[in-house]
């Protein structure tokens, strides 16, 4: 049995990759690439054209993604706007990003998480998944891919 602050993690704990596949069925993305980054508090999707409309009293984002790197395929989703979030970025540069909630799928496991909308246009990964998806769900194995989503 494994410790730390307070809980313990057992053996049987599902493992992850470094990075791994999933789908984000609340935004139609059938499949994504996401670093698994225990670095990072936060998750962090790749979007743009992001616009905030009205539904009854609510505010909602409608905003474009592209789920597969090198690929100009796009999906347009839409989500009620949870509220704005001042993140500090790898380089410590801080920004403010609206914050969305949506279900995540990885292999035969479903859970809500948040997510800040952001420009990854440079980076290596069109969405991350931060340790506040994956605390006390999964163990990172930070030397395999995929062993959750082959």
């Amino acid at each position: 049995m494994l410790k730390g602050k307070g809980k313990e993690t057992h053996p049987t704990t599902p493992v992850v990759g470094w990075r791994e596949w999933i789908a984000l069925p609340d935004l139609s993305v059938p499949r994504i690439k996401v670093k698994i980054d225990t670095g990072a508090r936060s998750s962090s999707l790749h979007a743009f054209d992001i616009e905030e409309f009205k539904r009854g009293s609510l505010t909602w984002l409608r905003f474009s993604i592209h789920p597969l790197q090198h690929s100009s395929q796009s999906i347009v989703a839409e989500a009620p706007l949870v509220e704005y979030r001042i993140i500090r970025s790898s380089s410590g540069h801080l920004t403010q990003r609206p914050v969305i909630v949506s279900r995540v799928q990885l292999g035969s496991f479903h859970w809500p998480i948040e997510l800040t909308l952001s420009s990854r246009d440079e980076m290596g990964f069109r969405m991350l998944l931060g340790r506040q998806a994956v605390r006390n769900r999964f163990l990172v194995h930070s030397g395999s891919s995929f062993l959750a989503s082959r």
